[in-house]
């Protein structure tokens, strides 16, 4: 079959592993042909191009900033989007037709973009929602349900409703992600719905200690503490203010050492409040070689996911899975609406807590600095991993539907 695959995620072509290309990669294992529609921001000057590789073509397509930029600069990018989306298909797979589309990572403004290749081709459709938007803007208080902001929240919330309409079958992340939908979309049936978790191909981690003391060498990271890592975006809905607080609270605390990789848009809110503070147990990176990245994250002890307290909306960062593969524990700190820190405590490989009690986060902080309370959660964490989030699973789940008969669901 032909797979056409859409996302709003930066699909690197030279990446060997992650979410969307272990997913990729997978389905051209199965013997499909699969092609990508993968953005390229305007601030990186670079023009559409596309890449063939064996039952793999990748089209990079040039559109506005929607990355780490401001408000109105990324609204304007966003609602631009599909069009630019509709002609890179038209322009490019014109003569391809196309069996099943599979979009994510939010893909509301690819609506008509689907909605083309649906009527087009008669193809099937699958959401991977991993993103619940415009209500997680609405969370953190980017857009507004009344006011002047309101009718940006409304037209978003159509073309919501109109792809949820528009999808043979969504996916969700865990089953808060499909509580909500139900509650929050009635209309759509719940034989529609399933859970489809964030996947990957897991790879084998070897602690090699050799070059674990030379990579925490290489960036004086301490040899003797429990390292604590955060790997990822650091914007609005991490809570980095939460995130201050905890570093500013385990100032004195000489068993464990922080470490934060990563960019975004509250990056140098917590540079200057790093520099002005001058935490003695804590290290923020921005960008490291990938290779010492990754290194670097399978050396360290134990794995952070933090996410604003203000939502709604239950989301399941794909993060954890990479700390997972290491064999690392999770301390997540979290609203409650988001099931994460249930399936960590199930799988009993690691902790959690409300993301405005520090206290707590302390408490949990200083459990995890116990080396056999690690171990135990780390070995258990690796057996999760790859009992329930592996891309084979993920391309049963949504493959599976595709070998019986299947009845379109209705474009209106």
């Amino acid at each position: 079959m032909n797979v056409l695959y859409l996302t709003l995620s930066d699909f690197d072509e030279n990446k060997t592993s992650g979410v969307h290309i272990d997913l990729v990669n997978k389905i051209i294992e199965e013997g499909h042909r699969v092609y990508v529609i993968s953005p390229v921001e305007r601030r990186k000057k670079i023009e559409t191009y596309l890449i063939v590789r064996d039952n793999l073509e990748i089209l990079k397509l040039k559109i506005g900033n929607t990355q780490k930029t401001n408000v109105i600069e990324k609204g304007i990018s966003t609602i631009t989007l599909e069009g630019k989306y509709v002609a890179g298909i038209k322009k490019y797979f014109d003569k391809v037709r196309f069996d099943i589309v599979l979009y994510t990572t939010p893909p509301i403004t690819l609506e008509k973009a689907i909605t083309y290749v649906k009527q087009r081709d008669q193809a099937k459709t699958y959401l991977i929602l991993k993103d619940i938007f415009p209500q997680n803007a609405v969370d953190l208080g980017m857009l507004h349900k009344t006011g002047v902001m309101s009718p940006l929240y409304q037209y978003f919330r159509r073309k919501e409703r109109r792809l949820y309409r528009l999808s043979d079958y969504i996916g969700c992340m865990s089953q808060a992600n499909v509580d909500y939908i139900k509650r929050n979309n009635p209309d759509i049936s719940s034989s529609r719905l399933e859970i489809c978790p964030n996947c990957i191909l897991p790879v084998k981690i070897t602690k090699d200690e050799d070059m674990i003391t030379a990579i925490k060498s290489k960036y004086n990271i301490p040899l003797d503490k429990t390292i604590f890592i955060y790997g990822g975006n650091l914007g609005k809905p991490q809570g980095i203010d939460f995130l201050m607080e905890c570093l500013l609270a385990n100032e004195l605390n000489d068993r464990a050492y922080f470490v934060i990789a990563g960019s975004g848009t509250e990056y140098r809110r917590l540079r200057d409040f790093l520099d002005q503070k001058k935490l003695p147990n804590v290290q923020l990176f921005s960008l490291l070689p990938q290779k010492d990245y990754h290194t670097l994250v399978n050396s360290c002890d134990v794995g952070l996911i933090f996410l604003d307290h203000r939502f709604t909306i239950p989301n399941f960062p794909s993060r954890i899975l990479s700390y997972m593969q290491a064999s690392m524990p999770v301390l997540a700190a979290t609203d409650c609406s988001t099931d994460i820190g249930k399936v960590i405590e199930e799988g009993r490989f690691g902790l959690w807590c409300e993301s405005r009690d520090v206290n707590a986060f302390n408490q949990m902080l200083n459990q995890l600095c116990d080396e056999e309370v690690r171990k135990q959660m780390g070995s258990n964490s690796r057996k999760y991993l790859e009992k329930y989030y592996t891309v084979d699973q993920a391309y049963n789940i949504i493959f599976e539907k595709f070998q019986q008969p299947h009845k379109a669901s209705a474009i209106s």
